[in-house]
């Protein structure tokens, strides 16, 4: 069974830095490198949207809304993606969902909350 937990929310004052972690267990370390890891967040009221995604290659990309203050990286040997978030402002406030592709399935975490708030 494949699960995916996020960690590293958090209330942060606007200008901050936080950094989100997403380890993903019962996969294979061969399955989980060739895997598509990716983050995405949904605030209240919204869709849920695409920040930034990583590809089996490391090729990356991002929204365009974070690009330039959100960075997305994977260490294979540990199973677990990360997303490091600087110069947070208030819109980035919402749910942070990371997600697991391998082949045609998609597997979600829980979720992990991030308010930007003074």
């Amino acid at each position: 069974q494949v699960q995916v937990v996020e960690s590293g929310g958090g209330l942060v004052q606007p200008g901050g830095s936080l950094r989100l972690s997403c380890a993903a267990s019962g996969l294979s370390g061969s399955l989980f490198s060739f895997s598509i890891m990716g983050w995405h967040r949904q605030a209240p009221g919204k869709q849920r949207e695409m920040v930034a995604r990583i590809l089996s290659g490391s090729n990356t990309n991002y929204a365009d809304s974070v690009k330039g203050r959100f960075t997305i990286s994977r260490d294979n040997a540990k199973k677990t993606v990360y997303l490091q978030m600087n110069s947070l402002n208030p819109e980035d406030t919402a749910v942070y969902y990371c997600s697991v592709v391998v082949g045609q399935q998609t597997y979600w975490g829980q979720g992990t909350q991030v308010t930007v708030s003074s």
